[in-house]
């Protein structure tokens, strides 16, 4: 798994958008739910905000569904995290990460992970 933020490298202003990207290759992309965590700098890891699977269906949770919206583009096995009224609390390392497909989408997340990303820095500035 490869993660990369926007263009700009991540770095965005409050209230502002960005998206991430992350491109999967290694394993069948059609049995792997894909999705995104982050880690708050001096903090643990949380667990998986958004995921996503390739028929379409998405989950995120709640503290995050108003504002992040995950998209699959499965002819390039790239899953996107659109992040948008960002806040510098979000501040973070955002990781891709896939898990095999084989529970209910809102199970997906409170699953562990089969491939971890090596992750991309967001920072909000206020």
């Amino acid at each position: 798994l490869s993660a990369a933020a926007g263009v700009w490298g991540g770095l965005v202003q409050a209230g502002g958008s960005l998206r991430l990207s992350c491109a999967a290759s290694g394993f069948d992309f059609d049995d792997y739910a894909i999705g995104w965590a982050r880690q708050v700098p001096g903090k643990e890891r949380e667990g998986v905000l958004c995921i996503s699977v390739s028929e379409g269906r998405t989950y995120c949770v709640d503290s995050v569904k108003d504002r992040f919206t995950i998209s699959s583009d499965n002819a390039k096995k790239t899953v996107h995290l659109q992040l948008d009224n960002l806040k510098p609390e979000d501040t973070a390392v955002y990781y891709c990460a896939a898990v095999r497909y084989e529970m209910p989408i809102p199970e997906l997340v409170k699953h562990a992970m089969d491939y971890w990303g090596k992750g991309t820095l967001v920072t909000v500035s206020s």
